[in-house]
């Protein structure tokens, strides 16, 4: 007989997870400096130094990389269940193409070498005019709608970024330009913490109020309707709290792809496939991925560190085609 993990038990595992992976996140680098240092019993370097490494280098990445996992986890359950399509992540509806417009602009421009915190907030500018863009276009049409919306958004947020590159009169500003779209959480401070982190929590909250439209929306549109779901508030909730969120997110790291994708489908049967059920162990479980890509990237020796969404792009497409192999042969069967 099969053993169903229950949902409390599951989500205590995951934060109990994340926990472990956030000290452990907290205590390894390339410095040397271990849980020893920061008590003065390492012949490396001395307590006072430990603390100022762990407290202003690997805290912000860490916490980054926690409520960044945490949003592309969560936004990718809530657009999932909205759109009923297990293909969707935050990039459909185009909020991660024009965040990262926004940062790009102010790396063409300079702005960022003026005023360094210049790049996240034109970020989620361009995050922020993406879900008035994409609501005027998508009106009150239907899910076909809004895909369709976010696409050209997308498109036309992509061509931008190439334009801005093809031009790119500072070969230097091109090269930083690419490196920032990878994707990364190196080299962050608690002024990108405080920066982004009221953005991604307050759309934490408005995807979470959607959570009973959404137990409702796996019935059928239809059968949504008939229990008083208001479809038009539901994808309200969903496009602002996914841009909000995610646009902080790609503000502060740049592009970190398929943790939205793949993480709903590993935590789907484990929550019974209940939508709002998902949301949350989806959250958690992307917190830990990417604190676990960030580990990786700092653990593998190499010349120039490996970006972040180069990382999980090398787990996660694999894996993702297993899981489509997988779908199709249980379809065969």
């Amino acid at each position: 007989m099969k053993t169903v993990i229950s949902y409390p038990v599951l989500i205590a595992a995951l934060l109990a997870l994340v926990a472990v992976l956030a000290t452990g996140s907290m205590l390894i680098g390339q410095s040397g400096v271990g849980l020893s240092s920061l008590f003065g019993h390492s012949q490396v370097v001395d307590a006072k130094t430990a603390w100022i490494i762990v407290g202003q280098i690997r805290l912000p990445r860490t916490l980054l990389a926690v409520t960044i996992g945490f949003t592309l986890g969560l936004s990718g359950a809530a657009l999932q269940g909205f759109l009923r399509n297990p293909l969707a992540d935050p990039g459909v509806i185009g909020v991660t193409s024009t965040a990262s417009l926004g940062a790009v602009l102010a790396l063409y421009t300079g702005f960022s070498a003026l005023f360094p915190l210049a790049l996240p907030l034109l970020a989620i500018g361009g995050a922020l005019v993406c879900v008035i863009v994409l609501q005027g276009l998508a009106g009150r049409g239907g899910v076909l709608t809004l895909i369709l919306a976010g696409v050209a958004i997308s498109s036309l947020a992509g061509a931008a970024t190439a334009l801005a590159l093809n031009f790119s009169p500072n070969p230097y500003a091109a090269l930083e330009i690419v490196f920032w779209l990878l994707g990364s959480v190196a080299d962050r401070s608690m002024d990108h913490v405080w920066l982004a982190a009221p953005f991604m929590i307050a759309g934490w909250i408005v995807l979470f109020w959607s959570a009973v439209s959404l137990d409702a929306l796996s019935l059928g549109e239809e059968s949504a309707i008939s229990l008083g779901v208001n479809l038009n508030r539901t994808r309200a909730l969903i496009v602002t709290g996914t841009a909000v969120s995610v646009g902080a997110a790609t503000a502060v790291a740049g592009g970190i792809g398929f943790v939205g994708l793949v993480v709903p489908h590993l935590m789907r049967p484990l929550v019974r496939h209940s939508p709002s059920r998902l949301l949350l162990a989806s959250g958690l479980g992307g917190a830990a991925i990417l604190v676990a890509s960030d580990i990786i990237v700092r653990m593998i020796s190499t010349g120039t560190e490996l970006r972040l969404g180069v990382v999980t792009a090398l787990i996660g497409a694999p894996f993702f085609l297993w899981l489509v192999m997988r779908a199709r042969m249980e379809l065969e069967s």
